[in-house]
């Protein structure tokens, strides 16, 4: 198993960045808005994710990479429950939109429940044979 979060699973390029905002579908699972894009290149099924903390809400630099540095770390050791159904790369956006510094518990426990959502979108878009 490999707990790494390699900079490949680090989404970084401006242009599919802007590809996930402007085509990729979103839902919201408190404390996140998540966005998600199937891309249509063949491929290994890699997963690229991207997180952002919404500067409006918590003002303070330190506070905004606090909760990226414990985003990542839920996201890294949780990576593996994500199922690649589907040969396409997949994007990811973990945008975190509470005004509250929220404990590392509570974001692993609610990035679980986001893996399992896009899982279970994943599954009704790509139905195994």
């Amino acid at each position: 198993m490999n707990y790494k979060l390699t900079k490949n699973e680090r989404l970084h390029s401006e242009k599919l960045i802007k590809e996930l905002f402007n085509k990729g579908s979103s839902f919201f699972l408190h404390p996140f808005k998540v966005l998600l894009l199937d891309m249509p290149v063949e491929g290994d099924g890699t997963v690229q994710v991207l997180f952002s903390v919404s500067k409006k809400k918590i003002k303070q630099a330190v506070k905004r990479n606090f909760i990226k540095r414990r985003m990542k770390e839920a996201f890294r050791l949780n990576k593996n429950e994500l199922k690649n159904i589907s040969k396409n790369r997949k994007l990811i956006g973990l945008i975190y939109v509470s005004a509250d510094v929220d404990t590392f518990q509570n974001i692993e426990r609610k990035t679980l429940k986001v893996i399992d959502r896009i899982n279970s979108i994943s599954e009704k878009q790509n139905p195994l044979p």
